[in-house]
């Protein structure tokens, strides 16, 4: 009896083989005293989720992300309550793989684009809510705590887009050209 799966053993080692790539690429960070409540830019950790989620689609992707934003809180946990866990980890990181849902091999620049603002900035979106929502302790005296997450994660999450869709945008050519 054979049985049909929409899961390969090829998209398995790949979604791993990317998480792992992410993992390492997720040390190389640019340090700085601005970013001491979690946060970081990353040297393009996020560009393998994008990979795996442009060549196997964006339900993958989201899946894929998810793992990976479970593994980050493993090995660098920071968590103000327990669903900031949910927030801040598997759900930010899983958006990454909207990617997939926009940017498909062939499709246009413009898609690209789109795709990388929409997942990144939905990941974003993610870890606003909980910094004003989980963080707000941290908003200096007199700062509003919307303000303060919004300024926070903009803070690190626009050059994380930036350099992201740089690099992917770099990297396009010769993932169209994988089997």
């Amino acid at each position: 009896m054979e049985r049909k799966s929409s899961i390969s053993t090829k998209m398995l080692v790949e979604g791993a083989m990317m998480i792992a790539i992410a993992t390492v690429l997720s040390y190389l960070k640019i340090q700085t005293p601005l970013w001491v409540n979690g946060g970081s830019v990353t040297a393009a950790s996020m560009v393998p989720i994008m990979v795996f989620a442009y060549r196997w689609g964006g339900a993958q992707g989201l899946f894929v992300g998810a793992i990976y934003g479970l593994l980050q809180f493993i090995i660098e946990p920071y968590a103000a309550h327990p669903l900031s866990v949910i927030l801040d980890y598997p759900l930010a990181f899983g958006f990454i793989g909207l990617f997939g849902f926009f940017a498909k091999k062939g499709s246009a620049i413009s898609n690209v684009v789109l795709g990388a603002v929409v997942a990144l900035g939905m990941r974003f979106v993610a870890h606003f809510l909980s910094g004003f929502i989980f963080f707000a302790a941290y908003a200096p005296e007199g700062m509003n705590p919307i303000y303060y997450s919004m300024i926070y994660n903009g803070s690190y999450m626009v050059p994380e887009l930036i350099i992201s869709l740089a690099v992917f945008l770099l990297l396009r050519k010769p993932v169209d050209q994988l089997k």
